[in-house]
């Protein structure tokens, strides 16, 4: 995928989610995902200290629970205005082994998180 191929719809709403639902130090990252049919699937992590869920994990949860089992585009964003954050290496795995042609919107190489909004 190219920067210009962004889904910047799926963008926007995450950025939103993050904005308007990412509160205190237990909810630091949203993350949204288009599924197949089209439909847009939000969440946050849950941070723990045992290891919480990170956002994306918990979007591919409630997309299950929404009958949305197939998932086209995935996007994390940070808390405090971060910008577009790559998936950490357990999301990384967990999305490659669940949706093998998944897409993931990184930051645009050779900049920081805060690069891409």
């Amino acid at each position: 995928m190219h920067t210009h191929d962004v889904d910047e719809e799926l963008v926007a709403a995450v950025a939103e989610v993050a904005r308007t639902r990412c509160r205190g130090d237990n909810h630091t990252m949203a993350a949204a995902a288009r599924a197949t049919d089209g439909r847009i699937v939000t969440g946050v992590n849950a941070y723990h200290f045992t290891g919480g869920p990170c956002a994306e994990l918990v979007v591919v949860g409630t997309a299950a629970a929404q009958g949305a089992y197939g998932l086209r585009t995935i996007v994390a964003v940070g808390d405090r205005d971060r910008g577009v954050v790559p998936p950490c290496g357990r999301c990384r795995q967990a999305l490659l082994d669940y949706f093998p042609a998944l897409e993931v919107v990184v930051p645009p190489r050779g900049r920081p998180p805060r690069g891409y909004r």
